[in-house]
Order: C-alpha cells, then structure tokens, then sequence
C-alpha cells in the first residue's frame, strides 16, 4: 500500500501513525511535491538512517529517489 501525507508540519506525526498501522521503519521516506514548480524535493528529517546508508536529510539513493517519484506521479498524475 502507498500512502501519500500531504501536510509537512506533521511529518514525524505522520510518520508514527503509520508505523502504528503496520508500516516499516525502513520503508517510510520524506519527499516534497512542490505544485508550483512540478518537483519533488527529497529531504526530510525522518530520511536520517545511517543504518540505511542515508546519513543526512537528503535522500541520497539514485534509485529510492526513483522509487519516490514513481510513487509521487502514480498518486498525483503526471509531472
């Protein structure tokens, strides 16, 4: 299941709503959709995992930031 949260003030309340759902820690990530400019911006304070090999706000995966974005445009419509 894909979620969509779309207010960013509540990130880390959305974040524990959804691990109370069921959700994986290591499947939770924080992206941006900026309507404006159609972009995405993949920072947020819950993509801190060292354990994952993301040692800062930025999601720094080539491939998580694909994911993301299909995930983004699958629930939003097209770029």
């Amino acid at each position: 299941m894909k979620y969509l949260q779309v207010e960013a003030k509540n990130i880390l309340v959305c974040e524990q709503e959804l691990l109370k759902d069921g959700s994986r820690q290591c499947d939770l990530w924080g992206a941006d959709w900026t309507p404006y400019t159609q972009t995405i911006v993949f920072e947020s304070i819950i993509n801190i995992r060292p354990s994952q090999n993301n040692r800062t706000m930025v999601v720094e995966s080539p491939e998580l930031r694909e994911k993301i974005s299909q995930i983004i445009v699958s629930l939003l419509g097209e770029k």
